[in-house]
């Protein structure tokens, strides 16, 4: 899965919480200034080459709609952090989390707790 810049990522967000939309649409999603709506269909159509979004045609006009899901897109993104930032370790990504003192022992142990009951 290609990665997102930080703006494809804030598009895909309206996708999964608002479902299909317009460009136009999109739009009334921002605060001033807003973004003109050539830009957000510059995006659009990139996120759409990328593989993120497809498309229905109403006469001159398209509707967009999110082919990736936002879980399916969080896993990849995770998948893509470990492997660049912990050599692909999911051992070290958790340590770093309990060394940074993100996540206490007492969470780990309940973690562990958790996914023992689901295997």
């Amino acid at each position: 899965m290609k990665t997102l810049t930080a703006k494809e990522e804030e598009i895909m967000g309206f996708f999964w919480e608002k479902g299909p939309l317009f460009v136009k649409e999109m739009i009334a999603f921002y605060e001033e200034p807003k973004p003109h709506v050539n830009t957000l269909s510059t995006i659009v159509r990139g996120l759409e080459e990328k593989g993120y979004v497809a498309h229905h045609t109403y006469g001159n006009t398209y509707q967009y709609y999110a082919v990736v899901e936002r879980e399916e897109f969080s896993k990849s993104t995770l998948k893509n952090v470990i492997g660049k930032y912990f050599g692909n370790s999911y051992l070290k990504a958790v340590s770093s989390l309990v060394q940074e003192e993100q996540i206490t022992l007492d969470q780990l142990k309940q973690l562990i707790k958790e996914v023992e009951k689901e295997a």
